[in-house]
């Protein structure tokens, strides 16, 4: 299994390398779900059944569970979070129903190969694309290389997605800054509520 893996990842990264790398490619207009997800989520337009399922497989499980799909179909993005969780539920259990031949609930390796080898293919369930990076990762690709690129400078990065990227890191810092203090803050026994001391 770690062969199997091992070759997924070198396979996908040569093929990343192959197709022009952080490139936005074009998508076809008649492209499936998993097509278009590679593409515009990955930047890999050459893939077979074997690689997707190990991009996938985030724990290299050799199985796609129930969260494995909400991840790998964007459900667990912050942007899907106006979408019921039985809307939600619902969707990924019609995908599971597709490919699970011995009803376990999840998808085996050989289940997607044998389903996608018959013609099955995951549903476009209206969810978008498939964010499931963060929210760099997502930043990066969807609007970073799109809009400004390498030679990018700071006054260029004013859209209203630069603005908030750099609103949440900001938000984010100060956070981490403010738990830092409280982290150095000495105790001070007069300060805690009698029910919390000891007798």
């Amino acid at each position: 299994m770690i062969l199997r893996t091992t070759l997924s990842a070198l396979i996908l990264s040569v093929l990343a390398v192959a197709h022009g790398g952080h490139e936005q490619q074009p998508v076809p207009d008649d492209a499936d779900w998993a097509t278009r997800h590679m593409i515009e989520e990955h930047h890999i337009n050459n893939f077979d059944a074997s690689a997707f399922f190990n991009l996938h497989d985030y724990d290299s499980s050799n199985t796609w569970t129930f969260d494995d799909l909400m991840k790998t179909y964007g459900l667990k993005d912050r942007t899907t979070n106006h979408i019921a969780f039985a809307e939600k539920e619902k969707a990924i259990n019609s995908v599971i129903d597709l490919f699970d031949k011995d009803r376990s609930g999840t998808i085996s390796f050989a289940e997607y190969l044998i389903g996608s080898g018959a013609g099955i293919k995951l549903p476009d369930l209206g969810f978008g694309p498939g964010h499931h990076g963060d929210d760099e990762y997502e930043y990066e690709i969807h609007h970073f290389e799109k809009f400004h690129g390498d030679g990018a400078t700071e006054e260029e990065l004013n859209h209203p997605e630069d603005i908030e990227h750099f609103r949440l890191h900001d938000e984010l810092e100060a956070q981490q800054e403010a738990q830092e203090r409280m982290d150095q803050m000495r105790i001070v026994e007069a300060n805690i509520p009698g029910k919390f001391r000891r007798g």
